[in-house]
């Protein structure tokens, strides 16, 4: 499980197609000094478990399954990315619960802005834009933000300088893919009140 709380933004090194998946190698000194093998980090929201390290770097396999749902195929060398790694049951709880299971990729409608701060406004799918309400919880590549606005095919947040300066998104530009992840009650909300509630209904 994560926090949504980013802790470095990674260079990717290389992407080297393997075969049945492709292996990531990721230039993060800091963090390499502190992951073992086995450890799972997430990449842009994406957890993916340490598969070597050393040299300041940290190396990563990403089947097609996870290079299907996720932008992780949009990768090249010199890509920034998102990086945290799982949270420790003794640490601060500072974001919301990520889970690290991207729900879909949206892409950046617009990027304005707003004095000092910037407006993100994100075009999601129907179902995706269903999940969320204004002042909850979303993850954008692996970013814990506050929905701002809400519409039925998309949705807004307002990003701080300090976000803008410690994480990927102040990079992006308008029609790039970004990783989304609502928050896990939403989901377990809605299939409540789908499934099982008008089970209830039926019968009293």
């Amino acid at each position: 499980m994560f926090t949504g709380i980013i802790e470095a933004v990674g260079k990717v090194e290389a992407v080297r197609d393997e075969g049945e998946h492709v292996a990531l190698e990721l230039a993060e000194p800091s963090l390499a000094a502190e992951v073992g093998l086995g450890d799972s980090v997430a990449l842009n929201g994406t957890c993916l478990t340490v598969t070597g390290m050393g040299a300041g770097r940290i190396h990563f396999d990403a089947i097609a399954e996870t290079l299907a749902r996720t932008n992780l195929g949009d990768l090249v060398q010199g890509s920034s990315v998102n990086m945290e790694r799982a949270m420790r049951a003794d640490g601060r709880f500072d974001g919301h619960i990520v889970q690290g299971h991207v729900d879909e990729t949206g892409r950046v409608r617009a990027w304005q802005r707003e004095g000092s701060d910037v407006r993100l406004t994100v075009e999601t799918s129907r179902e995706f834009a269903s999940l969320l309400v204004e002042k909850g919880s979303v993850t954008i590549d692996g970013v814990s933000l506050t929905v701002a606005g809400l519409a039925e095919d998309g949705f807004s947040v307002a990003l701080i300088p300090h976000t803008l300066e410690v994480t990927t998104l102040g990079g992006l530009a308008v029609g790039q893919r970004v990783n989304l992840e609502a928050d896990v009650l939403g989901k377990y909300v809605k299939q409540y009140l789908e499934r099982v509630a008008p089970e209830l209904g039926a019968a009293g």
